[in-house]
Formats: C-alpha cells, structure tokens, sequence
C-alpha cells in the first residue's frame, strides 16, 4: 500500500521558488531566500525542484481511510444504471427502503476480508496494523463497517492499560501473550457522507442506532435526530470546507495511528484538494473514486500554522474550517 503525504495544498510547503513566487505575489531571484511576510523570517526551499518534501514527525500521523462496504443502495443503483433510485418521492424519506442503507452479505464478507488483511499487514513494529483510534460515520453502513473490520471497541471512559484486548489470532504477538488494547471507536458526524436529495445519505436516530453498537462512542455527537439531511444535496463547496475541518480536528487529536470509516463522496471532496504537486500517478492513485471497503493510507502532516486555530461545531449552513478554499468541480453521479 503506497503512503502518500497530503502535499500540494493550503497545508503543504511550496513546491518550488517559482510556485512561492506565484501564491506570495512577489518577486524574488532564483536562489535566494524568501522572507516570511511580517516576521522577517527568511526560508530556503532547498534543491530547486528535488522532487521531496520534509516534515517534522512529531507533526506527521498515519491516516487509513475506509470507505464502507457494498451496501443495498450500492447494490440497488448498480441494478438500475443511476441514482434516481435512493429519491424519495412522494414518501417521506425515512420510510424510502434504502433510508440508511445497510451492508449487503457481500459488504459483510467485504469488511471481513479487510480485518484478515490488516492482522498479517506489518505496522508500526507488529506483525499487524494496530489502530489508536478509529473515527466512523454515524451512517448504519459505516458504523456496520467498523464493526466488522475491528470487532468491539474500547469502552468509554476505560483506559487503555486496563483494556484486556488480545493481538490478531497465529501473529507472533498472539503466540507470546502480548496484549493489544482494542481502539476507542468513535462516532464524528463531520465525516458522514455529502448529504440530501439521496436517501442512502440520511441516517436513523442515534437512539435507535445505538444499541446495535454498544462498544461504540456516541458522546460527541450533538443530535439525536438527522438535523442534517434534506431533499438538497449539500454543496461541493460545502463538502470541501467540511473536509478540511475534519482534517483539522483530526490534526488536534493525541493519537499517531488512526483509521477513518466514511464514504466515497466525503473522500472525494478531501482528496481533490490535494495532490497538485505530485507525479501524476501518485496524484490519480489519491484522487481517484475509492472503491467498496478500500483502504487508502497517507500521512497527514501539519505546518502547526493553524494548529492553535479554535474549531467551531458544524452546522449545517457554514462549516467551521479556518481555511478559505475553492471548490471543487461539481461531483459526478457515482453512487454514494
């Protein structure tokens, strides 16, 4: 699985002097070092276009994004050639069949498969991936996901060191008693999927939600019901902004190692942001439509310019993100 920094973006170092030039909207000669507006800092970018970009670690974290697995309305737009299908109609929208679609028996198979592969994937010093946090839509197919790829979470409020999770079944880990804390499994609503218009994107309360996921954390959400969802689908430039202020949550958090369960719109809108300066095979691996249950790992790697930066909630009408970015051109009709 190819890594690959969140470079060529608001959050990325220039990539050349002519680049820094053409943002910074001033002048400067080949070679020579380029003074930080108002703090009479100056910087050298290194070999002219060397091809690298070098990043702190301390502020670097490893992402796996997931996207969930087969679900029916997968199933269902893939039958009839379009999207038309997860429209409500005449009917309210939680009584459509496809209202917050469930995994298929493939999708389950799906995610099944992911959680063999990521007990014999080298991680970190183990002969397994193991995950400080995992971070899931609270849509049913995702959270189903999650739940088929990591098994139980931590339970709330329990530390790690008092959890009696066990390494992945025939790993060395396994065979020498090491323990391995389960991860804390939280549910984040800015991850969810681009919603309105499409049924599959709504989701049930959380109170009849929950029950089915009883290791999973639900404290940080702030809604019982889908305040969010509506017949009009949410903007790109809604999604983008959204992305990144996900993005910058997830650069405030403590752990290193974290994997994101969530859907291939939100991804979309994410990653296309990213990517500008790169080989173009790297940039089309990043950008490109993620497929059922894929994982696509990168790291994330902050310039610690925003890192003090407040995060308001998310609304519905203006996401929270510090950052001002163009949109993106308007999506394609790829079931969600």
């Amino acid at each position: 699985m190819r890594t690959t920094p969140l470079v060529g973006s608001p959050l990325a170092a220039p990539a050349s002097p002519k680049t820094d030039m053409k943002r910074r909207g001033r002048v400067s000669k080949e070679g020579q070092p380029h003074a930080m507006v108002g703090d009479d800092f100056q910087y050298s970018l290194g070999p002219p276009d060397s091809g690298f970009s070098l990043f702190l670690a301390e502020r670097c974290k490893k992402i796996h994004f997931i996207r969930h697995a087969e679900g029916y309305h997968n199933v269902e737009t893939k039958k009839k050639g379009t999207n038309t299908c997860l429209h409500r109609g005449d009917l309210p929208a939680a009584s459509h069949p496809l209202w917050d679609a469930r995994l298929t028996a493939v999708g389950i198979q799906q995610a099944e498969n992911l959680r063999a592969h990521l007990a014999k994937r080298p991680s970190g010093g183990r002969s397994f991936t193991a995950f400080d946090l995992v971070i899931v839509s609270p849509l049913t197919r995702t959270l189903e996901t999650a739940k088929h790829i990591f098994g139980r979470g931590r339970q709330p409020g329990v530390p790690a060191f008092l959890d009696p999770g066990v390494a992945p079944e025939g790993s060395d880990e396994h065979t020498s008693g090491e323990r391995v804390p389960a991860p804390r499994i939280l549910v984040r609503e800015e991850c969810r999927e681009r919603w309105g218009e499409y049924v599959c994107d709504g989701r049930r309360p959380i109170s009849e939600i929950m029950p089915e996921f009883p290791s999973f954390d639900f404290s940080e959400l702030s809604y019982n019901e889908d305040i969010f969802y509506n017949d009009k689908r949410e903007s790109d430039a809604h999604c983008c902004e959204r992305g990144i202020l996900f993005l910058e949550w997830l650069n405030k958090r403590p752990e290193k190692c974290i994997a994101v369960v969530t859907h291939s719109s939100f991804l979309r809108h994410i990653f296309t942001q990213f990517g500008g300066n790169q080989h173009t095979d790297d940039m089309e691996s990043l950008q490109r439509l993620a497929g059922n249950c894929e994982l696509r790992s990168v790291v994330m790697c902050s310039h610690g310019n925003k890192d003090g930066k407040e995060i308001r909630p998310m609304t519905a009408d203006t996401p929270a993100s510090t950052m001002v970015l163009d949109s993106v051109p308007e999506a394609n009709n790829a079931p969600p």
